[in-house]
């Protein structure tokens, strides 16, 4: 980000909510989707997402013109991040692997400064992250009763990755050269077909079911879809710091969508964690 780019902090604060109340759906349908394997649930939800850009590239067909750097970055960001979460969560006790991936923000924060040009990083933006990446380990590991996956496991490499490429991803995609928010369609339908070619790969063949698809299509237009569409037009007009602080909103919102959805009641935990977090995301938006 330059340094005179105008900034228009309560607008990207709405469009970051969105993407936010969209990801927090993410956990909940992965969950009534677990009997797919991972990378073809991924590789289909990212093309179905890819399709919300059609309108504006058919409208104009340069917005999907961009230059190779920049649409590498997008397929680092999309399909890069997916890859080490799967693996993480498949070699590391998952709640566990999740918390780790929930240091996306807490890097977002701390990263902008060495990513960014003209943004510096105050006491209150790293207190704020801290008392976010608190809340979120809070309500990630009450819902799991705080149980402990055995230990060390080097699947928390890959969730430790993850984590850096999305907090990369998203503060690299303003040191680039401007691009129009359609390409992100483009980023989500090579990350798309990537996904389908390791589930080839990689996976067993499966067979949907047509409620399997109804839910995909959720997914992909929603989570794995508008969500990157809403998160980079955040990006584009908002401070990254305070954006990365409200993210910590999703690991709670999600925590707490999924203990209603399977009928568990919500616990102390998610109280204090919300409290936490939106105390965190209040000094956030407060610091300058």
């Amino acid at each position: 980000m330059t340094p005179d780019r105008p900034l228009k902090p309560a607008q990207a604060n709405l469009f970051a909510l969105g993407a936010i109340a969209l990801w927090v759906t993410l956990a909940s349908l992965g969950v009534s989707l677990r009997h797919i394997p991972p990378f073809l649930l991924t590789g289909i939800a990212l093309l179905m997402g890819s399709v919300l850009a059609l309108p504006a590239v058919l409208k104009d067909r340069r917005a999907w013109k961009i230059p190779a750097p920049t649409l590498a970055l997008g397929i680092y960001g999309l399909f890069g991040y997916h890859f080490l979460l799967f693996i993480a969560l498949r070699h590391a006790p998952p709640v566990e692997a999740n918390l780790v991936n929930y240091l996306w923000p807490l890097f977002m924060v701390v990263l902008a400064p060495l990513f960014l040009a003209g943004i510096k990083l105050r006491a209150l933006h790293l207190a704020a992250a801290l008392l976010g990446f608190g809340g979120a380990a809070i309500a990630i590991l009450g819902a799991g009763n705080g149980a402990a996956g055995g230990g060390w496991s080097w699947g928390f490499v890959p969730a430790l990755a993850s984590a850096f490429i999305w907090a990369s991803y998203s503060l690299l995609t303003q040191r680039v050269k401007p691009f129009p928010t359609a390409a992100i369609g483009l980023f989500g339908l090579v990350s798309g077909l990537l996904s389908l070619g390791c589930h080839w790969a990689l996976e067993p063949p499966a067979v949907l079911a047509a409620r399997d698809w109804l839910l995909l299509a959720v997914m992909g237009l929603g989570p794995l879809g508008a969500a990157f569409f809403l998160w980079d037009k955040a990006l584009k007009l908002g401070d990254a710091r305070q954006i990365g602080i409200l993210s910590y909103l999703t690991p709670l919102g999600s925590t707490a969508l999924l203990m209603l959805v399977s009928g568990r009641p919500l616990s102390w935990s998610i109280g204090l964690a919300a409290v936490m977090i939106i105390g965190a995301a209040l000094m956030g938006t407060r610091a300058k």
